[in-house]
């Protein structure tokens, strides 16, 4: 009886020992500052709905972003698209019918990544291919 504890307790601590945690997440949220105008919101309401997560918020001279980094998590831009988002106090509606896109940056990086390391740089129609010059001898 006393064997057969021990085992099971072994075997516990070797799975959890072993087992691969999920590792942090990055998403870039596109916002058009036309549809916050017309659900009456702006970014930053939207930001302070999501406190529990690590965000940041650009607003420049292109579309308004955010960006949403969830540790430990294991998500998709699908998932994060299904949020309910507050907008004029009395009305929730999804986060993926408010924003323009969503990205999950950590996927992206890993494609890029690739793209890269292939050498992505030789079928850019701006990179310059050096002329070789045949002499005869």
């Amino acid at each position: 009886m006393l064997r057969g504890l021990i085992i099971i307790l072994v075997s516990f601590l070797n799975f959890q020992a072993f087992a691969e945690n999920p590792g942090s997440k990055t998403f870039l949220v596109l916002f058009k500052s036309q549809e916050l105008q017309q659900y009456h919101t702006s970014l930053e309401s939207i930001e302070a709905q999501f406190s529990a997560f690590e965000t940041k918020t650009y607003d420049g001279n292109s579309e308004l972003a955010l960006i949403i980094e969830i540790s430990s998590c294991d998500f998709d831009e699908c998932f994060l698209g299904d949020f309910l988002v507050t907008v004029n106090e009395k009305e929730s509606i999804q986060l993926q019918e408010i924003a323009f896109r969503l990205f999950d940056l950590t996927e992206n990086k890993e494609t890029l990544s690739n793209y890269l390391s292939l050498g992505g740089t030789e079928s850019n129609p701006h990179h310059k291919k050096e002329k070789k010059v045949a002499t005869a001898l």
